[in-house]
């Protein structure tokens, strides 16, 4: 780590200046964590699934001067270099062919071993910038301050158990809230990090044997993946007890109950970019392993209770909690170390974002009487029919209980006489052959027939995000598209 932050300042960085890495889930990542912060430098890690003008964005807004770039996406750069011109040097990551410029290895031997005198005054001082994913226009850079990336790496570190003999892989990418802050927290704990350069079920199920792989994170579309690949080889059940994070989306009941079987402990948690990754956690109670394997699964799909560290509030129009009955509903608002401390140079966003002291989510929830948080949706994912709301995540959560089903994404589309209706992009399971009619007559059993799909779509993907979040908002503007508004 002392040769990184002083071979980054062999080639000029100083305090405050911006380090973009365009990298897959590499040592050279892992190490830049703690080398760019101790060199003073900003680190902004980027999307390695953005197109090379996204990521031309990215860095020129971010104003870095250096760019580690992965010798896989250098080719990106080349497209894009006249559009990079703060970058004074780039360096590519590459261990297997020549490579033009400087390279990661020759870089690193610029550096001498020296400690170097900790740089940081201020613990608000900006250690990292992590963009989002921009889905409604331009990506906001959100500044995390080296208090919030260490309180968080302690609450990571209670909230997942992870102690010097848990063993980490990297499933959850590392330029995604800086590995939801587990690129500090498994080194804090003396847990050994297993690198995975990308998504691959074999490989993933080869290094939980031969790493005896303890902790792992990410979307449920990452452990469908896992677990369909298991059941193909005939892979019943783990060798030892895994803790899985799930993020992004609540886990649908067939995953859990294959997750169940194999072994694997299911820790599901909800965050933004904004705060850090995680920010509320479904604290398991043991008086719920009585319950039948359904309820068990409802109460998982909870978005739980604030992380030691946080502070979460469920607040109506008026900046009034509300209350605890399982169904008033509201907006989730957010204060706290772990909260952002402002969007890079967008100040009106930052303001808007941050109104009456509080950062706004955008997500809608309840709160039952035990005090969990549910989230019903986002406030733009609202469906509203003939002037009543449905939750489009009610309807996909119905949806999942279909055996044939193995993902769905429920969205608006518009309707003559509704003004618009939910309508639900389904990929099958595997052999099976489920029909619209059959789709819908299932909702109709178990939901409001307002609140079902008028249409469904199989397809054979959906569109994602580099964490394995379904893209909603594209499918919705397919949908709209032609159109200068939604109809509500």
């Amino acid at each position: 780590v002392n040769r990184s932050a002083n071979a980054l300042h062999t080639i000029g960085i100083e305090k405050g200046d911006k380090v973009s890495f365009i990298s897959p889930n590499i040592p050279p990542l892992l190490e830049a964590h703690f080398g760019v912060p101790l060199s003073g430098g900003v680190l902004v890690p980027i999307n390695i699934r953005l197109n090379p003008g996204e990521m031309a964005y990215i860095i020129d807004n971010s104003d870095s001067k250096v760019l580690f770039v992965d010798a896989a996406f250098r080719d990106n750069i080349e497209q894009i270099k006249d559009k990079i011109p703060k970058i004074k040097e780039i360096i590519t990551i590459n261990d297997t062919t020549e490579c033009e410029g400087l390279e990661y290895e020759e870089f690193l031997k610029r550096g001498s071993k020296k400690e170097v005198e900790i740089p940081v005054k201020d613990e608000y001082e900006t250690i990292t910038i992590n963009y989002t994913s921009g889905t409604t226009g331009f990506p906001k850079g959100c500044m995390y301050h080296h208090r919030g990336a260490y309180l968080n790496s302690l609450a990571e570190i209670i909230e997942m158990s992870l102690n010097q003999y848990s063993s980490y892989l990297w499933t959850v990418p590392m330029f995604h809230c800086n590995g939801w802050c587990f690129t500090w927290a498994a080194p804090a704990a003396g847990a050994k990090s297993v690198c995975l350069r990308k998504i691959d079920p074999a490989k993933i199920l080869e290094l939980i044997e031969s790493e005896n792989i303890t902790h792992m994170g990410g979307a449920p579309t990452v452990w469908i993946m896992l677990t369909n690949y298991a059941q193909k080889m005939g892979i019943k059940k783990f060798s030892h007890k895994i803790i899985i994070t799930v993020a992004g989306a609540p886990p649908p009941p067939s995953l859990l109950r294959v997750l169940e079987k194999m072994g694997a402990e299911v820790r599901q948690v909800y965050g933004l970019t904004e705060t850090y990754g995680p920010h509320t956690i479904c604290e398991w109670h043991s008086s719920w392993n009585k319950l039948s394997f359904e309820e068990r699964a409802k109460r998982k799909s909870w978005q739980g209770v604030p992380y030691i560290n946080a502070e979460v509030r469920i607040v109506d129009e008026e900046m009034n909690d509300i209350p605890e009955d399982g169904k008033t509903r509201g907006e989730i608002v957010m204060r706290g170390n772990n909260v952002i401390k402002g969007y890079y140079k967008k100040p009106e966003k930052t303001e808007e974002a941050f109104r009456n002291g509080v950062f706004h989510s955008g997500d809608i929830a309840i709160v039952h009487e035990n005090g969990y948080i549910e989230v019903m949706d986002r406030e733009k994912d609202i469906i509203i029919s003939g002037g009543e709301n449905i939750a489009s995540v009610e309807v996909e959560k119905t949806i999942y209980e279909h055996p044939d089903v193995l993902e769905v994404c429920v969205v608006p589309t518009p309707d003559e006489k509704w003004g618009e209706v939910p309508k639900a992009f389904i990929i099958a399971k595997s052999g099976t052959h489920p029909t619209e009619k059959d789709i819908i007559s299932f909702c109709r059993e178990r939901m409001a027939h307002f609140k079902c799909p008028k249409r469904v779509e199989f397809v054979k993907e959906l569109p994602k995000t580099s964490t394995g979040k379904i893209q909603k908002y594209i499918l919705r503007e397919r949908e709209f598209a032609g159109r200068e508004k939604r109809v509500s």
